[in-house]
């Protein structure tokens, strides 16, 4: 198991192997956001070819100060507008947001690793 990622500060490990078989739980479930910087805008806006402005307008909405990326929803479940049910994956996974490319060593995690566990079947104990 040497592909597992580990990051200082965590009692776990990630397995991303796991992600073929997922079905997206990180990018489906609940409804949340998903913030976005200006340079991940701009990032994401050029990987899709589109104006910054017509991209912000289509798929990010304002959050307080901040911008998040929209959601759709399929059946009872909220899913990143960017999440491809035919592949299970991300269409801009180039691009991904730093919230996406951080997952799952989120600081709300350290302390939730059985709530990690139930939403991430990569979470493997150290």
């Amino acid at each position: 198991m040497s592909d597992l990622i580990s990051q200082e500060g965590y009692d776990y490990k990630f397995n991303p192997s796991a992600c073929e078989s997922c079905q997206g739980k990180c990018c489906t479930g609940e409804s949340g956001y998903i913030y976005v910087s200006m340079a991940e805008i701009e990032k994401i806006a050029k990987l899709l070819e589109m104006d910054i402005k017509v991209f912000a307008a289509e798929y990010l909405f304002k959050k307080g100060y901040k911008y998040s990326i929209k959601e759709q929803v399929y059946n009872d479940s909220h899913e990143c507008i960017f999440y491809d049910r035919n592949t299970n994956g991300c269409k801009i996974y180039e691009a991904r947001p730093t919230q996406c490319r951080t997952f799952p060593f989120w600081d709300y995690f350290k302390t939730r690793v059985d709530e990690l566990k139930l939403e991430c079947p990569g979470i493997v104990d150290v």
